[in-house]
């Protein structure tokens, strides 16, 4: 499938250069950036046949099959339409949008223009995530009560996260892993949520913790921060033991335990290639079925995260 990429960038850069390059079903056919230079340069580095200096130069191009979108999030609104506009299938970069509105939207114009279009926070489609629901369906560690999880990185210092107009903040970055993470392994059934951040200056989250209490009586504990560096672990809570997620955001390690602290199982759940094959993969699978939205991570899903998201940010006033 012709893949093009429209964003230029460091995501963009690592997913070609630890992904895309070794995919056996992936043309990289086209770049686009809003600096010609900077696209050609790209193309070249990664052996794309065709760049261009302007997104929307980009998706008149009707060879283009999948637009991956890798831009910052203040533009993945008008990035995701422009490209539905032009019947351009979309893997957009998490996170999503900047609030559910933008994601209600590109929800409706999707369907309205029959294109497909789907998020790539690659967790949702990595195999560990399957494995991990096994494990809790077998029953090894009985009812689940409780779920954690972390994700800092030291990563203040850059602009797109410190600035609010390019839809900066720990929780759109980094926040959304942890969320992801108990939505996966809880569900959505949730009866309240309460937070509290750190705020700049500016009003924009350096860090947050974040609760979320289930009808069930479940309960998910959660943080993530820009401003340190964490052990980024998952843990998932029963009545005969836990389960240690090694990486929320790239899960590499899955160990199970009794309630004597004992190691019952052990699974490595690191990926082939890199990990970000899997979007891809379902992406053109489900594009070449003609199907509109994917399977692990669609639309109404996207939509729900950005509804939690916003509920967050409210509280915080900011």
């Amino acid at each position: 499938m012709k893949i093009a990429i429209m964003g230029a960038g460091h995501i963009a850069q690592k997913v070609c250069k630890s992904t895309l390059m070794h995919m056996k079903d992936v043309e990289l056919y086209a770049v686009g950036s809003r600096n010609l230079e900077k696209a050609k340069a790209f193309a070249s580095e990664f052996g794309f046949e065709k760049a261009y200096g302007s997104y929307e130069e980009l998706v008149k191009d009707p060879q283009v099959e999948l637009v991956y979108i890798c831009t910052v999030h203040s533009e993945h609104l008008s990035n995701m339409l422009l490209c539905i506009e032009n019947q351009k299938n979309v893997l957009c970069e998490k996170a999503f949008t900047l609030n559910a509105d933008e994601a209600k939207l590109v929800y409706q114009k999707a369907k309205e223009n029959r294109v497909y279009v789907a998020e790539a926070i690659w967790t949702r489609y990595m195999a560990s995530r399957y494995l991990i629901k096994e494990v809790l369906d077998s029953g090894i560690i009985g009812d689940v009560s409780f779920l954690q999880a972390n994700l800092y990185y030291d990563v203040w210092y850059k602009e797109r996260l410190r600035e609010k107009g390019l839809g900066g903040g720990a929780l759109l970055d980094l926040g959304v892993y942890p969320l992801n993470f108990a939505l996966m392994f809880l569900g959505r059934n949730i009866k309240s949520i309460s937070s509290s951040a750190v705020l700049s200056d500016d009003g924009v989250d350096i860090s947050e913790t974040i609760s979320l209490l289930y009808e069930d009586g479940k309960v998910a504990s959660l943080c993530a921060g820009a401003n340190c560096r964490s052990d980024r672990r998952g843990v998932i809570c029963g009545q005969k033991g836990y389960i240690i997620v090694d990486n929320v955001n790239d899960i590499q390690n899955v160990k199970v335990y009794n309630n004597q602290d004992e190691l019952i199982s052990e699974y490595d759940t690191s990926s082939p290639i890199s990990g970000y094959q899997y979007q891809f993969e379902e992406a053109m699978n489900l594009i070449k079925e003609k199907k509109l939205e994917s399977t692990s991570m669609p639309l109404e899903e996207s939509v729900f995260v950005m509804e939690i998201v916003d509920k967050i940010r409210e509280a915080w006033k900011c």
